[in-house]
């Protein structure tokens, strides 16, 4: 079972709830320790003064702001303790807003906020429930581990979650920032349809289990492959894409291949819209897929990558097979 990274209260008007606070999201990366090349030994990290070369005790570290220029300002552990937050059990809440008006640029990192407690089970529920009717979200503050957060209070179908934000001034202007925008540009009409037949032959059900890491997949087959002592060879460098120089004639072969690939008949009409993982609302010719038993998913996704094809990533291995083996042996066939 989950462990509370924080206890308090979700305070609202008089209405105090006791609640604790569980990450709703876990590291899926891999992660490597470093080893010397060609031998067994690890390699640590140690705290070293960068003049004389000798470990520093972490006890005897203080921060200091960079001034630019060589100038530091130092800051001992109690002057910065003299002006932290102070500890706090209170989620405190100010606003409710609407959940639309906030923009998704400002979400950092999302937890699950659950009653603690049952004294605290029919106030929970009642917020979660009229915050749910009115689609409102509870904006508020509080402090952890001696750092002040601007949260988010949302509702779901079963749980609150507390969703950490960024302040107004740690987001980006990107008018400002980037040099080449605004872009300035005008489109013909047929441009414009174009480009939403392409959209909307991609249109699909969002089903976020159906997105997968490919590369974290391809990481944990190669450990594998290693640990069992297979050779791994690594492929040559893959080709670049070509730059776009006709958007119109760009945007037409993407609709047309997005309607091969789907099986529906080219018209003037909108494609028919994919259903949920990538399937089609219709029947299509199989394709052979032999040879391809021992192809591992994360390989037929990148075949799939590289021939173009769209939804892979939502593809089932045999959806997969059937794409690739079709789409290779219209190529063939077209070169031959």
């Amino acid at each position: 079972m989950a462990k509370a990274v924080w206890t308090g209260s979700l305070s609202f008007g008089l209405v105090n709830v006791p609640v604790g606070l569980y990450s709703a999201t876990e590291d899926r990366s891999i992660h490597f320790n470093q080893f010397r090349a060609g031998a067994s030994e690890r390699i640590r990290n140690k705290r070293v003064g960068e003049q004389t070369g000798e470990e520093v005790a972490y006890s005897d570290i203080v921060k200091g702001y960079d001034l630019g220029g060589g100038e530091y300002v130092i800051l001992t552990p109690e002057e910065l303790s003299s002006v932290a937050p102070g500890p706090s059990r209170t989620i405190e809440v100010t606003d409710f807003v609407e959940l639309s008006e906030i923009d998704p640029i400002y979400f950092d990192k999302p937890y699950f906020l659950a009653p603690n407690g049952k004294n605290g089970d029919r106030a929970y529920e009642l917020l979660r429930k009229v915050m749910a009717e009115t689609n409102k979200v509870a904006i508020a503050t509080f402090v952890m581990r001696d750092k002040q957060y601007l949260v988010a209070v949302r509702p779901e179908k079963s749980a609150l979650v507390l969703e950490t934000l960024l302040f107004a001034d740690e987001v980006r202007d990107p008018i400002k920032e980037i040099d080449v925008l605004p872009v300035q540009a005008s489109f013909e009409d047929r441009e414009i349809q174009m480009a939403k037949l392409l959209i909307d032959s991609m249109t699909t059900a969002w089903q976020p289990e159906s997105y997968r890491d490919t590369y974290r997949e391809r990481v944990e087959e190669l450990i594998d492959q290693k640990r069992r002592g297979t050779v791994v060879v690594s492929e040559g460098q893959r080709a670049e894409p070509s730059p776009v120089v006709d958007l119109l004639a760009a945007l037409q072969a993407s609709v047309s291949a997005a309607r091969e690939r789907s099986g529906t008949p080219e018209s003037t009409e909108a494609p028919r819209r994919h259903s949920q993982r990538g399937r089609t609302d219709h029947a299509r010719e199989p394709a052979t897929t032999t040879g391809m038993a021992g192809t591992s998913r994360a390989e037929l996704v990148r075949q799939a990558a590289d021939l173009g094809i769209a939804g892979r990533s939502r593809m089932t291995r045999q959806e997969l097979e059937l794409a690739v083996a079709d789409l290779s042996g219209r190529r063939r066939r077209k070169a031959s």
